[in-house]
């Protein structure tokens, strides 16, 4: 992956909401290279969506239909990363 890319990937993963940017870009930062291609452009996907969104998914109150991006949405919930 082109570091330009992850560099936008990185500054699109930090959000107006503190909740969000404390999972999304340790997320980002630790494990997105490592993710396949599907899941790299799920997560791409995931922050087009809406802050309230990828809260409720995040806080496990809901989850995508989408099975590749579910995958994301747990791998985020269970990655302990700090800022």
């Amino acid at each position: 992956m082109a570091v330009t890319n992850l560099k936008h990937i990185y500054w699109r993963s930090r959000r107006g909401m503190l909740e969000l940017e404390l999972k999304l870009v340790p997320f980002v930062r630790d494990c997105y290279a490592g993710l396949s291609a599907d899941q790299q452009a799920a997560y791409e996907r995931l922050l087009a969506e809406e802050d309230w969104q990828i809260f409720d998914w995040l806080q496990g109150r809901q989850m995508p239909e989408d099975g590749t991006l579910r995958q994301v949405v747990q791998a985020i919930i269970a990655h302990q990363g700090r800022l």
